[in-house]
């Protein structure tokens, strides 16, 4: 497998992501995450923002939020929906978007009280050494007592490989068909899994085809407990799903809770 950065990809899914998630994961995650920054003191900081799918409702729900992402075309929807009269996001809380690089966040220390990793983000780092720089880059930008949340996908290990499987297919609201043919590659010996991603868009008699790769790494809940304890965090909770159920490996989602000490 030719070495890949987690950052790949992402700027070529920027136009399909809201469309493939609205179908997929949706808001369900949303209230979770409202309901972890509704006592946060201090602004709080979403790794991996993308379009603002989670930090435009946080804001609406009164959050100060700043989101940061590598991707400019990812924020640039973000930007346009926080523009829009539809985000409201500025009736009750705050929210700005940042370029970065959540490996070195660019903020002065102990700037927030949370920082929220969601559905999986943290899984685009593709090496411990880069998942390792990440945690000690939010630690350092958190409050003492402040709180990290983090979402990981457990089940992309267990995709089977298939070749241009139609996975999805749908209307835009600007009235273009999509469909969605894709590929799974798994490389058990680095835990990573590849979707090689087609989407083909009609409109009329136009058809275009816009192909892109993405990386995830599995990261186990001990794995990722044992570096947020080495980054400076104590694990306070681990959850199975958005509702606080306990967490067992079976769970759907595997959400770890941990305050920086």
């Amino acid at each position: 497998m030719p070495k890949r950065e987690g950052w790949e990809g992402w700027d070529e899914y920027a136009p399909f992501y809201d469309w493939e998630n609205a179908r997929t994961l949706g808001r369900r995650d949303v209230p979770f995450w409202q309901r972890v920054v509704a006592d946060v003191r201090g602004p709080v900081l979403e790794l991996g923002c993308g379009t603002g799918r989670i930090a435009l409702p946080l804001a609406r729900a009164g959050a100060r939020l700043v989101g940061i992402d590598r991707s400019g075309p990812m924020l640039a929807r973000a930007d346009m929906r926080r523009k829009s009269g539809a985000s409201r996001a500025r009736r009750r809380g705050h929210v700005s978007f940042v370029r970065g690089d959540i490996r070195h966040l660019p903020f002065a220390d102990a700037r927030f009280g949370c920082v929220i990793a969601a559905y999986g983000i943290l899984q685009s780092l593709l090496s411990e050494r880069d998942l390792t720089a990440a945690l000690q880059s939010a630690s350092r930008v958190l409050k003492p007592g402040g709180l990290i949340g983090i979402d990981l996908v457990p089940d992309v290990p267990k995709w089977r490989e298939y070749d241009d499987q139609v996975q999805m297919r749908g209307r835009t609201r600007g009235g273009a068909h999509l469909t969605l043919i894709e590929s799974v590659r798994q490389h058990p010996r680095r835990r990573m899994t590849t979707f090689e991603q087609r989407y083909v868009v009609r409109r009329g008699r136009d058809v275009r085809e816009h192909t892109f790769e993405l990386t995830f790494r599995t990261v186990s809940v001990p794995t990722m407990s044992r570096l947020l304890e080495r980054a400076g965090f104590q694990v306070r909770a681990v959850l199975g799903d958005y509702r606080g159920r306990a967490w067992d490996e079976r769970a759907d989602v595997w959400i770890l809770l941990a305050e920086k000490v």
